[in-house]
């Protein structure tokens, strides 16, 4: 068999081909002294650095038209230290509620607590260890009751009681922070996934029925969440399908979702996470992935930087004359 003889190939010119990157596209290099702002959009126009400001703009636009942005986490969230973050958002007025599972709720205690979590379980697992420390445990006996015989929910149960017993690492807590600011703290419970389910005297009844109330006041505040946000922040399974959930509830009531815009933030794509966060919900739907302590981090400074930069300059006496 003869090479295949190339002479006669058909061309064109490289500049009536269409291309996917431009030079205005490029990355540029920054000075030292350059603002958080400014080293933003000085990233590539291209794959996750679009999709890093997309996620900026949707959190700036929701925050300034009023829209709801809400934080559903898992305890890899809290555990690489990213609660302050989302507690800045709290109580700037930018999250509006936050969603938690069982281990969220477990961490961000413990750090309330004893400024302190995330147990070595291969050290004591084989000791019977792992898991028994009483505090937690005593926490959610109490919430859990108080949530279900007050009709509270598990996490405004869980807020009340951080209150109560004034923690010396009190500004690390997301669930006391959401507490204080009046708004919706939801805990979603899957039974005998966390450490407190070992314990006797923690009621798996008041567990369930507080976690419930949660739920539906979840529904309530997904009801709201025409042109808002939801944040997925390192849940592969259970808040991706509590939030499946609430919006079938909503759509089920008539309620109107549209320009509801998802996010989700992880270490790695998972299926549902990817399917019943960003594809079936959603009107638009966007993935960073990456680690929680670099990207929430970057994220936040992003915000920031945008919102700064839209206050209007103040008032000099120079401007006054």
């Amino acid at each position: 068999m003869k090479p295949f003889d190339l002479n006669g190939l058909k061309t064109y010119d490289l500049e009536s081909r269409p291309s996917k990157v431009f030079y205005e596209d490029l990355g540029q290099p920054v000075a030292a002294d350059t603002t958080v702002a400014d080293w933003i959009d000085s990233l590539p126009r291209q794959l996750a650095s679009n999709s890093l400001r997309c996620v900026r703009d949707h959190l700036c636009r929701a925050y300034e038209d009023g829209r709801t942005v809400v934080a559903a986490l898992g305890g890899h969230v809290i555990k690489t230290g990213c609660a302050p973050y989302l507690i800045d958002w709290i109580n700037r007025g930018i999250v509006k509620a936050v969603a938690l599972n069982g281990a969220a709720a477990i961490h961000d205690l413990e750090l309330a607590l004893a400024g302190k979590t995330s147990e070595d379980v291969s050290a004591s697992l084989h000791a019977g260890k792992f898991g028994m420390a009483r505090e937690p445990a005593d926490a959610f006996a109490v919430a859990a009751r108080a949530g279900a015989e007050n009709d509270l929910g598990l996490g405004a149960a869980l807020g009340r009681y951080l209150e109560q017993q004034h923690c010396p690492y009190a500004d690390s807590s997301l669930v006391l922070a959401a507490y204080r600011a009046g708004i919706p703290c939801t805990i979603h419970v899957a039974l005998g996934t966390d450490i407190v389910h070992m314990h006797p005297h923690v009621s798996g009844a008041a567990l369930g029925e507080a976690s419930m109330i949660d739920f539906r006041l979840l529904c309530s505040v997904v009801a709201g969440m025409s042109k808002g946000v939801w944040m997925n922040l390192g849940s592969a399974v259970v808040l991706p399908e509590v939030f499946l959930k609430a919006i079938s509830v909503v759509r089920n009531f008539g309620h109107n979702l549209d320009g509801l815009v998802t996010v989700n933030v992880d270490k790695q794509s998972h299926y549902r996470s990817t399917v019943n966060v960003l594809h079936r919900p959603a009107d638009e739907g966007i993935e960073l992935t990456g680690h929680h302590e670099i990207l929430l981090p970057l994220l936040h400074a992003a915000v920031a930087g945008k919102l700064a930069a839209r206050r209007p300059a103040p008032l000099t006496l120079e401007h006054a004359a």
